[in-house]
């Protein structure tokens, strides 16, 4: 056999979740021997796509080189993962070389189902289509909402699980905010289609976005799917299921539509061993440990945890695994686990961010005193922090492994930490 590269451990992914637990488990142990597989040559820091569709933030300040953020002494495979062998402790690349391992950190992100709507990927970016889950889509949101003076805006949102929950509103507040400001809001149909059943998951925080779902008149449409789109006729189809679970399908017309993908774990977790029944990374929600195989760890957007896929989860999940693995290695101590938390600074309009924070089961998890941030209302603190403060902190902080607000609580703490993203 050829023979393969072996390391203590092998980071699937070099994302905000890889390149943060890489950096957090040197902080631990600078000796460790540990390799990041990467096929991609770009880092994004994807939390501020929405500000950058809002016209809030420059795109380039999104991006960086990943050698820039690898942490020194990691070794950078620049390969894509295309399958795993855990019973023999290998990773296979996509080359067809093997990767062996100690131990195995499975973070690589989610896919973007961009294909699963009929006739999206010929007309994305272009004919009024944007989306700001891409780095170069979501300028194209900000020149649609600038250039819209009239007609109808289209706003969707899949299926969950998909990757911060919230993205689809804010595009949404920030896009009528800016039509408001200018005066051209009264000449806009604006509709939600949300193939969930309900405006946000956690019921603590609908009635503020409630209050700019009237002051922006727009129109709510549940269980409703994205099915279909014609971009040069500017057409778009939605299914929805009725009471008798008959699918209706119905054409709507837009001038301007801002589309969320359906959402996977990657094909080659999906297809791998590691997976659940629906794909996911299987994992302990509570330790990330893998249910079947003590030597891995999951965490972030794949794994199915039952969390919200958001920057400020991964922010709290890293220290957790990185403990945890340490601990495997050795060091005496209690466990670390994971309380579920994650956040989403919902945008509602330009400088005012509603900060949603929860953790499993939809519990509020706040990380500032309730009179700093005034809980479940619009502040323009919450802003400042969103778009002043959590780019740095996720730059030079949470990259480089500094676990500021973020410290791994152990099975016999009581206290809480907190982390916004």
């Amino acid at each position: 056999m050829k023979p393969f590269a072996q390391h203590q451990v092998v980071i699937i992914g070099g994302g905000a979740a890889g390149i943060s637990v890489a950096a957090s488990l040197l902080q631990r142990n600078r000796h460790l021997d540990i390799a990041i597989v990467e096929p991609n040559e770009t880092h994004y820091y994807q939390p501020a796509w929405t500000l950058v569709g809002g016209g809030a933030f420059r795109p380039a300040a999104t991006r960086r080189a990943m050698h820039d953020v690898i942490p020194r002494g990691v070794k950078w495979i620049r390969a894509a993962a295309a399958g795993f062998h855990p019973d023999v402790n290998r990773v296979e690349l996509a080359d067809g070389e093997q990767v062996g391992y100690d131990y195995l950190i499975v973070a690589p992100g989610i896919r973007l189902g961009w294909d699963r709507i009929e006739g999206l990927v010929d007309t994305l970016g272009a004919n009024g289509v944007t989306s700001n889950y891409g780095y170069k889509l979501a300028p194209y949101t900000w020149e649609l909402v600038q250039n819209l003076k009239s007609g109808r805006a289209l706003f969707t949102q899949p299926p969950m699980p998909i990757k911060c929950a919230g993205a689809p509103q804010k595009a949404m507040y920030l896009s009528c905010d800016a039509w408001r400001r200018r005066g051209v809001l009264d000449q806009i149909d604006v509709s939600f289609h949300n193939a969930g059943a309900v405006l946000f998951g956690v019921e603590a925080y609908v009635p503020a976005l409630m209050e700019y779902i009237k002051r922006y008149d727009i129109s709510l449409n549940f269980n409703e799917s994205l099915v279909a789109i014609d971009g040069p006729a500017k057409k778009a189809w939605f299914e929805r299921k009725d009471a008798e679970g008959k699918v209706q399908r119905r054409e709507d017309q837009f001038d301007m539509i801002h589309v969320v993908p359906p959402q996977s774990a990657p094909d080659f977790v999906a297809n791998s061993p590691l997976a659940d029944v629906a794909g996911w990374v299987d994992v302990d929600q509570e330790s990330m440990r893998h249910k079947r195989y003590a030597n891995i760890y999951g965490l972030g957007d794949a794994c199915n945890a039952p969390n919200a896929k958001t920057a400020a989860a991964v922010r709290q999940q890293v220290p957790v695994v990185a403990h945890n693995l340490i601990r495997d290695m050795g060091k005496t101590g209690s466990p670390a686990y994971y309380t579920g938390y994650g956040s989403c600074p919902l945008t509602v309009q330009r400088g005012k961010i509603v900060l949603a924070e929860f953790g499993y089961g939809g519990k509020l998890e706040p990380t500032f005193p309730t009179w700093f941030l005034q809980g479940m209302r619009p502040t323009w603190k919450a802003w400042f922090l969103k778009k002043t403060l959590l780019p740095p902190i996720y730059w030079h902080l949470m990259l480089k492994g500094r676990e500021w607000l973020a410290k791994p609580k152990l099975k016999q703490e009581t206290a809480t930490n907190g982390a916004s993203s």
